[in-house]
């Protein structure tokens, strides 16, 4: 849920991304936790809900789990992803209520609807046209039913030294270039932009997440996945002292008693009227 991939775009065999996924929701199941439970509020009994770019699929389990009479439709546009998530899905025993639709969402739409709600968690800012997908996801609507949009300023932080804390501003400030020279659609007002596509603003919501040493080994795992991530992707932006640097703050991270997570997520609801 916490996605660093276009949705529209595959990224075949990416490992590191499926496991910094599923860590994520690990890690800050507080946040999922009220998340999904807000989600659950806004639906009827016997929901049909989709879920875009649905990745390893951590939302669509979490909302299959709190929604046991919910029928749902992952999609995404990654084979290997969907994969896992139907591996995942007939491990906790829902595979007969989660169908899995391989799309290209910038492409033309498969048959999705009507449902109850529409998930979309850290999946929008990928998209080429946010207004076309806003005016697609409408009409997948139901009259009544909500469209949930979760999103990220980035990836979480980690480091506390002075000198980590230093190097990781230096990491966001390019990959926030990155995505920008890439035309991802981060900071968007999703608010203005639902209320423009004909919804109506039901809620929003910034949620401020910090998790203080000492982690757990799960967290741990997250933050040198995801770390290894930025040093992956900024391979050709940062000095050679910086990616030196970034590799002994992954390689070290096990031995750190002062690693901690902060994040921000936004949550906005339009309800189609």
């Amino acid at each position: 849920m916490a996605h660093d991939h276009a949705h529209a775009h595959s990224h075949h065999g990416d490992g590191d991304l499926a496991e910094m996924l599923d860590l994520d929701a690990e890690v800050l199941h507080d946040y999922y936790r009220e998340v999904i439970g807000w989600a659950g509020s806004l639906v009827p009994d016997r929901p049909r809900i989709v879920d875009l770019g649905a990745g390893t699929g951590t939302g669509t389990l979490a909302l299959a789990r709190q929604l046991p009479n919910a029928e749902l439709t992952a999609v995404d546009m990654d084979e290997d992803m969907l994969e896992r998530l139907r591996h995942r899905a007939a491990e906790a025993g829902l595979a007969e209520r989660i169908r899995t639709v391989r799309a290209d969402l910038d492409g033309d739409w498969p048959g999705l609807g009507p449902a109850d709600l529409v998930w979309a968690s850290a999946s929008m800012h990928h998209l080429a046209d946010p207004a076309r997908t806003l005016t697609q996801v409408y009409a997948t609507l139901r009259p009544g039913g909500a469209f949930m949009i979760t999103e990220l300023d980035g990836f979480p932080r980690f480091l506390t030294d002075p000198a980590g804390a230093a190097l990781e501003e230096r990491c966001h400030a390019e990959l926030a270039r990155f995505r920008q020279e890439a035309g991802l659609h981060m900071g968007e007002d999703w608010g203005a932009r639902l209320k423009a596509a004909g919804f109506a603003l039901e809620g929003e919501r910034r949620f401020d997440i910090e998790l203080r040493p000492p982690l757990p080994p799960n967290a741990v795992r997250y933050a040198q996945v995801t770390l290894q991530r930025t040093r992956q992707r900024l391979a050709d932006r940062l000095t050679g002292d910086e990616l030196t640097a970034l590799d002994a703050a992954v390689a070290g991270a096990p031995d750190r008693n002062d690693l901690t997570i902060r994040a921000t997520r936004d949550v906005w609801i339009g309800r189609r009227p």
